[in-house]
């Protein structure tokens, strides 16, 4: 590779890397260049992970404000929330709305991996792309669509009245909310138990073959019990996601009064005319325990992943089991997720977005009209948070994704004595629910010595911290098996030509990581793209996003323009989804 260090050759090659003369650079206060950016990694990394954490203890302490002076600590914040503010009942409901929604997710899921992967279904390729696009989609964004669709006056619902009299099921419900929910997160449980999946050691099945087992026997017997490591992992990461989310309960629960853990942030913070600092504080910090407990239960569970090893040096490849009959019921299955949960609901919130009205009554095709895509243009406050968005997105996807490939590097190819506090570090925010990093860094930018707070408060470089932190784990995953995969013989062959760590990184490292870099930027962007809570703390009239806009305009019961919003923010994902695949086509790590 042009311009990247190769090692010696020849007689130089025998030579002992003590014999070669150290690298020469600048030390800064008696350090090199390389052991100021590994400081400067953890400490950077120390301050995003506690900015809004510490506030948010420190608040649920306190019995007045933090900007107020005098405040005194005490546990009367925690008593208030249980007693005035009936936090019991919210904790049971979301309970039931978290268990529920895991329960559907994994049954959706893992049937679904399982056919599309080890089966010999027609259309496998087309079905396991499908299976992953909900996730570009924001649950939001859903959220508008199967309201549109299956809501009391939704398009389908209305036409199911007419025809026998009575819709038969209720949205507006925990079991309609954990459906909703379980359709946005099933392709990330789908992502965990495909990819084990296609890595199977297929001696275990042909072992049951020469026993006279069947396909169904061992998808029974064999293959579902080998899932069991990526279904706990999904099933934790599902429920920790359930427990956190905004986007259905607040439109599907709070019409109805279904209060669970986010929406009773949303209402004692965003909603309330004089806000109760203390019990915000209080239930922030039981949602920040709920979920960091979740975190550990998955580790503890794991712990024995082991036993289910099954890819060895000598692994085959599995090859399709033949369902024979089963094998159209498992068809329609998926066409029934695919096309009722996502593309029906989604094409008809799109179509909603060129009518004035969208019901089976009357004839759509005589209310088209580009009056909602109007109405954005012409309302700056509108507009403007298509660009907010954008610009958070896009260079938000850019600093995150540079600094989590500084981050793994020096976690996973440095000799850093606190290379694994930096991982654990980077990963951290995977607990941090997305409303406790909004309201955390809110009381951050407040204690902030010398107003620096006030300079970020309100501005997109707020948004930008924000998102970038739930971003960052993501980021950080995706870059990380990457550099596992490249041998540490690169390292030591730069070390023998004379460069220090830094050099080693931007001479060689830093080049054959761009693939997974491009994948991490891709995922950061449409992660930041779809998020929004944190802005509901954090953000201005000036710097909305696309998602708290929408919430506005649906609050004003102006329909079509959430419609016309939710599409273009659609079409934005595909576009730079599909042309970030063409970029990165082809280009290997």
């Amino acid at each position: 590779m042009t311009g990247v260090l190769s090692p010696p050759s020849g007689a130089a090659a025998e030579r002992s890397v003590e014999q070669y003369p150290a690298p020469r650079y600048r030390r800064l206060l008696g350090a090199d260049r390389s052991t100021w950016i590994y400081w400067a990694t953890l400490v950077v990394l120390a301050l995003l992970v506690l900015a809004p954490v510490v506030p948010t203890l420190v608040q649920a302490r306190s019995d007045r404000p933090l900007y107020e002076a005098g405040g005194v600590f005490t546990l009367t914040n925690f008593v208030r929330l249980f007693t005035e503010a009936n936090f019991g009942v919210v904790a049971l409901t979301t309970l039931a709305f978290a268990a529920l929604t895991t329960v559907l997710t994994i049954l959706i899921a893992v049937p679904m991996a399982i056919v599309v992967v080890r089966t010999d279904i027609p259309g496998r390729r087309m079905f396991g792309a499908g299976m992953q696009w909900p996730f570009f989609i924001s649950s939001l964004i859903l959220g508008f669509g199967w309201i549109t669709m299956y809501g009391p006056a939704g398009f389908v619902s209305t036409w199911v009245r007419t025809a026998i009299g009575v819709v038969p099921w209720n949205l507006y419900s925990i079991p309609g909310m954990a459906l909703t929910e379980a359709v946005a997160l099933a392709p990330i449980a789908y992502v965990f138990c495909a990819n084990a999946l296609r890595n199977a050691d297929a001696s275990l099945e042909g072992a049951a073959q020469t026993v006279g087992a069947g396909p169904l026997r061992i998808l029974r017997h064999v293959v579902i019990p080998m899932l069991r490591p990526p279904v706990v992992y999904s099933s934790i990461l599902v429920l920790s996601m359930s427990v956190e989310t905004l986007s259905v309960p607040l439109l599907y629960g709070q019409p109805v009064g279904i209060t669970v853990f986010s929406t009773f942030l949303y209402k004692n913070g965003l909603q309330s005319i004089d806000p109760d600092y203390g019990i915000l504080g209080a239930a922030s910090t039981m949602i920040l325990v709920v979920t960091v407990l979740l975190v550990i239960v998955q580790g503890k569970l794991l712990r024995d992943a082991k036993r289910f090893v099954s890819v060895r040096g000598k692994a085959t490849r599995p090859r399709l089991l033949d369902l024979g009959r089963l094998r159209w019921p498992a068809v329609a299955f998926i066409v029934i997720y695919l096309v009722f949960g996502a593309l029906l609901p989604i094409g008809g919130l799109v179509f909603r977005s060129f009518t004035t009205f969208f019901t089976p009554l009357a004839n759509p095709f005589n209310a088209l009209t580009a009056a909602n895509y109007q109405r954005i243009v012409e309302f700056p406050v509108y507009s403007a948070s298509i660009r907010n968005s954008l610009i958070v997105a896009g260079v938000g996807a850019v600093l995150v994704s540079l600094f989590a490939t500084i981050a793994v590097v020096v976690a996973r190819r440095s000799s850093f004595r606190y290379r694994r506090l930096i991982e654990y570090l980077a990963l951290a925010p995977q607990a941090m629910p997305s409303l406790v990093i909004g309201v955390g860094l809110f009381w951050a930018f407040a204690l902030a010595p010398f107003g620096s707070g006030a300079l970020i408060q309100g501005t997109l470089a707020a948004l930008i911290l924000a998102f970038g932190l739930r971003a960052l784990p993501s980021a950080f995953g995706s870059i990380s098996p990457a550099v596992l995969q490249l041998g540490e013989e690169l390292d030591n062959a730069a070390r023998v030509s004379g460069a220090d760590w830094l050099r080693m990184f931007t001479g060689i490292l830093a080049r054959l990581l761009t693939p997974a870099f491009g994948a991490a930027l891709v995922l950061s962007f449409v992660t930041m793209l779809k998020e929004y809570s944190p802005a509901i703390f954090l953000g201005t009239a000036k710097t909305n996003v696309i998602g708290t806009t929408m919430l506005e305009l649906w609050t004003q019961g102006n329909t079509g323009s959430v419609a016309a919003l939710a599409t273009i923010q659609i079409a934005i994902t595909a576009v730079f989804v599909g042309l970030a695949g063409l970029l990165l086509k082809g280009r290997k790590s």
